[in-house]
């Protein structure tokens, strides 16, 4: 894989480019792709943002959210897009699998494909080129970067800076996690001296949910989750009777995982959904568990040291059961 930068002068001249994420974007992962499409099209490119899937309609106030393709709703014309493509972006992912349906289509296109990522072990001999850095606190901030090191940073207006705000605000915990850095708000005031408005983009993402997912938590947080202090640990599982019982959207159990953390003592949490097609898990820890290594060992899944997700085709019991197992053979490094 090439350095990012390289891509550069490919870029000179106007291209046919498609942007993609992982399945299930969250505000990184929208927030960075629709930042990039701003910025791409004002380059005079024909840019199109596919997704693997549905989103949440808290994302849906940013700009550029209703050019978005679901690739599940028009899989014909995402796949001629594709095929048109001469260039794929693709961020917030660094293995194809991570795009579910998706991947097919993405494993023998012709495009050249570009990679800016900040999880672990990516799948470098896809990508021609591409930046993958763990250390950056959100791909939004890559695509920052990427913006700045191109020598248009005075290409960032206020649709594109309220963009990368959201992304980095959600994957830094409201900038509490270790990865806000000191370059992370070095950009975070040139974003506001963009005339980005701050609070009215956390509303839009944090106060925006129905009754019905607000009595869901209070409802999960009394009968669904379990606290093991002999290990520093919580657990919260939901059925899928609880998923139609609450009439719960995709995007209503974001950030569920971490409010055991709130708790005193508490070092590790999990997360644990029973889907149709299979149970999807959350971790979340403090300090120096490594939650990353975790879920890739017990759970087919893998992420960031501290922030990780992970599958399992068992039963909703059975793999319940299997964590607890496990928790058991990591006891020595939660205490």
């Amino acid at each position: 894989m090439k350095a990012i930068k390289e891509i550069y002068p490919i870029l000179e001249q106007p291209q046919n480019i498609v942007i993609t994420f992982h399945q299930k974007p969250d505000a990184d992962a929208m927030g960075s792709g629709l930042a990039l499409y701003h910025f791409l099209v004002k380059g005079g490119h024909k840019v199109d943002v596919i997704s693997p899937t549905n989103w949440s309609d808290w994302l849906n106030w940013m700009p550029g959210v209703d050019k978005v393709i679901d690739f599940e709703l028009n899989k014909n014309l995402s796949q001629q897009l594709i095929a048109q493509a001469n260039c794929l972006f693709c961020l917030d992912f660094n293995i194809i699998s991570r795009t579910k349906n998706f991947a097919p289509v993405l494993e023998d296109i012709s495009a050249t494909k570009v990679l800016i990522d900040h999880h672990q072990q990516p799948d470098v001999d896809y990508f021609e080129y591409g930046e993958s850095n763990t250390a950056k606190s959100s791909t939004c901030e890559m695509v920052y970067d990427f913006i700045i090191e191109s020598g248009k940073g005075e290409w960032i207006d206020q649709t594109i800076a309220g963009c990368l705000y959201a992304g980095v605000m959600t994957d830094t915990g409201s900038f509490r996690f270790p990865g806000a850095t000191a370059s992370t708000h070095r950009m975070i005031a040139d974003l506001k001296e963009k005339g980005i408005e701050h609070t009215r983009i956390h509303e839009n993402i944090y106060d925006n949910f129905l009754e019905n997912r607000v009595r869901f938590l209070g409802y999960v947080l009394l009968k669904r989750m379990e606290v093991f202090y002999e290990y520093n640990t919580a657990i919260i599982w939901i059925s899928k009777r609880d998923l139609f019982k609450f009439e719960i959207k995709t995007g209503d159990t974001d950030g569920l995982v971490n409010y055991p953390l709130t708790i005193k003592g508490i070092k590790f949490a999990a997360l644990v959904i029973d889907r149709d097609e299979e149970r999807k898990w959350s971790f979340r820890s403090k300090g120096d568990f490594d939650v990353n290594t975790f879920a890739r060992k017990y759970f087919n899944g893998g992420g960031h040291f501290n922030a990780a997700g992970g599958r399992s085709n068992d039963s909703l019991e059975e793999t319940i059961e299997h964590f607890k197992k496990v928790l058991k053979e990591n006891a020595a490094q939660l205490l």
